[in-house]
């Protein structure tokens, strides 16, 4: 029971991540549906994830576009290959891999261990970016929008969500800057459109094959929603990228945790 009360509590911190820094929230969602409230973690979190990540996001959206901080056709350029990337992704390929993928001398490499490793994996490598940072990215107004590149990373984002549950937002956001011309605030708001996108038309991937639990994924979402509000507030007040290497940090152990648990014990 004291688990799942800080569990909720935690749910804020997903919203608290994509308001301040406009990522992180999944890769704070799946070990927390995972470890502190016992969700199934080959199938039932990462779907859960996308619906959580998906509606704060929305939420977050409608905020940023009040603010003018939102680029739509940008987001519908990046958003549709992603969206039906990871609709095919949770309705197709998920559902098809086997509980035992492969059995190694006494090792099985079960579907939990692929899922929660290869989120393990996208963990470490998003808090190295974030430790290391990164400088913004000046606009030019004569630089063009590099399409291609842009559909094909929509395309790969929208695959690698529907694998583990993660909404991509620390890939979304440098690529939106550097082959979409847009300012990093607007690259922050336009990226949780395209989250919120992609990960609930996920989630409509997984309602025909997994029986929902309403009562902990409504209850979950709504201290994420909370958490969001307060970080739009307080990103106004205190500078996001301060507390990327912090997160980043914070990141890098989780994952590290992931890997040594799922794996090694």
């Amino acid at each position: 029971m004291e688990l799942e009360i800080i569990g909720y509590i935690a749910a804020i911190l997903v919203g608290l991540s994509l308001g301040l820094i406009g990522g992180g929230g999944s890769i704070l969602a799946v070990p927390i549906l995972v470890y502190l409230l016992g969700v199934e973690a080959a199938n039932t979190a990462p779907a859960y994830s996308l619906f959580i990540v998906g509606t704060a996001s929305l939420i977050g959206a409608v905020i940023k576009h009040k603010e003018g901080f939102v680029d739509m056709r940008t987001a519908a350029i990046f958003g549709l290959p992603a969206v039906v990337s990871v609709y095919l992704t949770r309705r197709l390929l998920v559902p098809s891999i086997p509980d035992e993928i492969f059995n190694l001398d006494n090792f099985i490499f079960t579907k939990r261990i692929f899922v929660m490793g290869l989120f393990a994996v996208l963990m470490i490598l998003t808090s190295v970016s974030m430790i290391k940072g990164r400088k913004d990215v000046e606009q030019n107004q004569s630089q063009k929008f590099n399409y291609p590149l842009i559909l094909v990373e929509g395309a790969i984002v929208g695959i690698i969500t529907g694998l583990v549950g993660a909404g991509g937002g620390f890939v979304i956001i440098p690529a939106l800057v550097m082959l979409s011309n847009l300012s990093m605030k607007k690259a922050v708001g336009t990226s949780l459109v395209i989250i919120a996108a992609k990960s609930l038309f996920g989630f409509l991937g997984d309602l025909s094959v997994l029986a929902i639990d309403w009562k902990l994924l409504l209850g979950f979402t709504a201290f994420a929603i909370t958490g969001i509000f307060i970080g739009n507030k307080l990103s106004h007040k205190i500078d996001g990228s301060k507390l990327k290497k912090g997160f980043g940090w914070f990141v890098f152990l989780m994952g590290a945790y992931i890997l040594i648990k799922e794996i090694v014990l």
